[in-house]
């Protein structure tokens, strides 16, 4: 189960999120996700309330990204995989793709594991969530077959490559790649009787701000216990995992901020959108379904 939010009220759960790091990775597409999450809060009015609590795996203590900087990992990926089962939230980073494709090293295997992790345990809500390039390791894994993504523009081909190569090596299917901030697979929490109106389908056609709200985190709590949506789960691509891949670097923001919007309430992500001074652009839902 997660965490209990700093507050010690035990109806509010802190979500937990596992950040992968590695070597010549972009550092926006780290810290972007990280500082939204971070502010993110289940009362925007209570600062003890944090909503995500964040932990960073790699494989050796500091991890140095493509700008030069060097981040400090909690735990490395070996202590990652034994505890895996308490994140509910993975994000990957992009940047340095090449070499970590070639060599075939993390975070490759423990994107897999969490993705198959989700597969054998479909009772519980989880979310794997790449920025920019980050999208071409969930592809070689093959864990976007059948699924549609995006990522950094300048990438698209390659993406694809990728995406296609692995479809053939699992005989399975192809992967839809769209040209858009981010894109959303698996959509899960409760959507009200008018999907039109909720204020989580971001569809291109969808200019407007819906009028109706969510019921906030503790529908995303409830969705982890309701026998009837772990069913409907299951049924699910890869046991209901739902699948965020956003586009080039600053993106990763926006796709964020869906995810707070998402899994604590549309009054948080604003608010931290707005601390942040950052227009939220946004993306695609696909697959959308109530369960």
């Amino acid at each position: 189960m997660s965490a209990i939010a700093e507050g010690g009220d035990a109806s509010i759960e802190v979500i937990k999120v596992l950040f992968t790091l590695h070597p010549g990775m972009d550092a926006l597409d780290f810290v972007g996700p990280l500082e939204v999450l971070t502010w993110a809060q289940h009362d925007v009015k209570d600062p003890a309330t944090k909503a995500f609590q964040c932990t960073f795996a790699a494989a050796q203590e500091h991890t140095t990204t493509n700008q030069g900087c060097t981040f400090k990992a909690h735990i490395d990926f070996k202590e990652a995989q034994k505890r895996l089962k308490e994140f509910d939230v993975m994000v990957v980073p992009g940047g340095g793709t090449d070499e970590v494709l070639k060599t075939k090293s993390e975070p490759l295997q423990i994107i897999k594991a969490f993705a198959d992790l989700q597969t054998r345990d479909p009772n519980r809500e989880r979310t794997l969530m790449s920025v920019c390039t980050g999208s071409l390791f969930l592809g070689h894994m093959g864990i976007l077959a059948g699924l549609s993504a995006t990522t950094h523009p300048d990438y698209y081909t390659k993406f694809e490559i990728v995406c296609s190569e692995a479809a053939k090596r699992d005989l399975a299917e192809r992967t839809d790649v769209l040209e858009e901030r981010y894109v959303v697979n698996n959509l899960r929490f409760d959507l009200g009787e008018n999907m039109d109106e909720n204020p989580y389908i971001r569809r291109r056609s969808d200019g407007r701000r819906p009028s109706n709200a969510r019921k906030g985190s503790n529908a995303w709590r409830e969705s982890n216990t309701r026998r009837e949506s772990n069913a409907r789960r299951l049924a699910l691509r890869l046991g209901g995992l739902r699948v965020i891949t956003a586009g080039g670097i600053t993106s990763g923001i926006d796709a964020a901020l869906y995810l707070v919007g998402a899994m604590v309430s549309d009054d948080s992500a604003q608010e931290v959108a707005r601390k942040l001074q950052h227009t939220w652009n946004k993306g695609v839902v696909v697959d959308g379904l109530n369960v």
